[in-house]
């Protein structure tokens, strides 16, 4: 079960939270429309290479990611790529591939947070599978990960 260790972490932290299943779907805005959801309520992550580190940038879904912000904040004046999902999946052992959550401290690596995110009172996201979703307040989501916010 891929959403193990996101709802063990959760459910450790006291969070409330709303577990969704779907047919399966494989982008962001095909989830949001299969769960009922807006699209800038649903969150898609984009797994990026920073200065050689593996990072995670989470957006809408109906936003794209902007390298050039993103670079600003990380001050790395390096490049920043994005990531081939061979460099990427080993990483997530317990996640199907392309459905991690938003969760990169579980993983060891930096999140970087779209700011538009942040003007909604919850966030839904890939629960480790391309059938189920995990709906929780932003808030939450904030002081669990502590991600970058560009």
């Amino acid at each position: 079960m891929p959403v193990k260790k996101l709802k063990d972490f959760l459910d450790k932290n006291h969070i409330r939270y709303l577990s969704i299943k779907h047919s399966p779907a494989f982008t962001a805005q095909e989830i949001a429309e299969l769960s009922h959801i807006h699209g800038k309520l649903m969150a898609k992550v984009v797994m990026l290479m920073i200065d050689e580190k593996m990072g995670m940038a989470v957006t809408s879904a109906d936003h794209r990611i902007d390298l050039a912000s993103l670079r600003d904040k990380t001050e790395s004046g390096g490049e920043i790529l994005l990531a081939d999902e061979k460099e990427f999946k080993s990483m997530f052992p317990d996640c199907e591939v392309g459905a991690m959550p938003p969760f990169g401290n579980l993983y060891d690596m930096d999140v970087y947070v779209d700011s538009s995110l942040g003007n909604n009172r919850e966030i839904v996201f890939n629960a480790g599978s391309h059938t189920e979703v995990i709906r929780m307040s932003y808030a939450d989501f904030e002081r669990l990960v502590n991600p970058k916010i560009f």
